[in-house]
């Protein structure tokens, strides 16, 4: 077994029974590398503390061994930035399919409608208010 092989399982057996790394641990460590740079770029001793703290509280949810507790966080992150991450996504998507597609919101109740580019002047009913309007693509 080489080093690195043992070194390896050594690591994996510590860590066994241990939570790890998820969503909310995530966002955590991507904010508190934020706060680092805004600090770099400031100066604000306050801000480095926040970051401080923000490495700190990552690793303890890294390395806990409660793991209900550790996920009904992460539960209750994902649930109130389920909004966010959903437009997010979608947005990418958009983005990708946009030489395809051409997106456009309803003139009545705001809702995402898409059609096909190319295709012409269509007259369009809305999916969710049944609203009828006329849109190039």
């Amino acid at each position: 077994m080489s080093f690195w092989e043992k070194f390896k399982s050594a690591v994996s057996g510590w860590m066994y029974g241990r939570y790890g790394v998820d969503a909310f641990g995530r966002a955590l460590m991507y904010a508190s590398l934020a706060l680092l740079v805004v600090f770099f770029l400031t100066g604000i001793s306050l801000i480095w503390y926040l970051s401080l703290a923000g490495y700190v509280w990552t690793m303890v949810r890294m390395f806990s061994r409660n793991v209900e507790k550790r996920a009904h966080e992460n539960a209750v992150y994902l649930e109130k930035t389920q909004k966010v991450r959903t437009e997010l996504r979608q947005a990418r998507v958009r983005f990708q399919n946009r030489k395809q597609y051409k997106y456009f919101k309803c003139p009545h109740c705001r809702v995402r409608l898409r059609l096909t580019r190319g295709c012409g002047e269509k007259t369009i009913t809305c999916r969710k208010c049944g609203h009828t309007f006329n849109m190039k693509a």
